[in-house]
C-alpha cells in the first residue's frame, strides 16, 4: 500500500491562518518601533548640535546660534524644525537668529520626512560671554501617532535634557 505525503485543505488553511494572525499581531509593533528609530534619530542629531554650539560659542567667544531651514542654507522665520535645522556663527547677534553675509555655517542638518518637529522659538541662541542663552522647547512627534511626542529641553544655560512630561507631569502633546 501507498501512502501520499502532503498537506489536507485544512491543514493548509489553518497554517495560513496562524501566519495571517502572527503577522497581523507583528506589524503594528515593528511599525512603531521603526517610529521609535526615527524619532531618537532626530532627537539625537538635535542633542548634540546644541551641545556643538555651546562648545563653538566657548571656543570662538561668539554668539552661535541654532535655526529651522528648509534649504539648508537659509534660516527660516517659522517654528517647525521638520525639514532641517543649521547651526552658524551669529556675528551681529540678530534674533530671532538669520545669516548674513560673513557668517559661517557650522552644520547642516536635513530632518527626515517621518518625523514632525515643532518649537516654541525660531531660533537658539549661545553665548559664552553673555548673561543668558535663549530656552526653549522642541517637540518631536510621529505624523501617523504611532508612538508618543518627546520633547528636547533647552536650559537658559544651553544644557538640553529629554523629556517625556511637562513639569507637571502632563505629556507633550503635538500641534494640530
Amino acid at each position: 500500500m501507498r501512502t501520499l505525503n502532503g498537506f489536507s485543505l485544512f491543514e493548509l488553511l489553518m497554517t495560513l491562518l496562524l501566519i495571517v494572525i502572527v503577522t497581523g499581531l507583528a506589524v503594528p509593533s515593528l511599525s512603531a518601533s521603526v517610529a521609535r528609530g526615527r524619532q531618537a534619530a532626530e532627537i539625537d542629531a538635535l542633542f548634540h548640535a546644541v551641545h556643538r554650539a555651546r562648545k563653538e560659542s566657548v571656543m570662538r567667544r561668539k554668539v552661535v546660534s541654532l535655526c529651522p531651514s528648509l534649504d539648508g542654507l537659509q534660516c527660516e522665520s517659522s517654528k517647525d524644525w521638520s525639514s532641517g535645522w543649521l547651526l552658524f556663527e551669529n556675528s551681529d547677534r540678530d534674533s530671532p537668529p538669520r545669516i548674513d553675509a560673513g557668517e559661517t555655517i557650522l552644520q547642516r542638518h536635513i530632518a527626515g520626512d517621518r518625523v514632525r518637529i515643532s518649537a516654541n522659538r525660531k531660533g537658539f541662541t549661545l553665548r559664552s560671554t553673555f548673561l543668558r542663552a535663549t530656552n526653549g522647547t522642541l517637540v518631536f512627534c510621529d505624523p501617523q501617532a504611532r508612538i508618543p511626542p518627546k520633547a528636547l529641553v533647552i536650559s537658559y544655560t544651553g544644557r538640553p535634557r529629554v523629556a517625556r512630561h511637562k513639569n507637571s507631569r502632563e505629556l507633550y502633546s503635538c500641534a494640530d
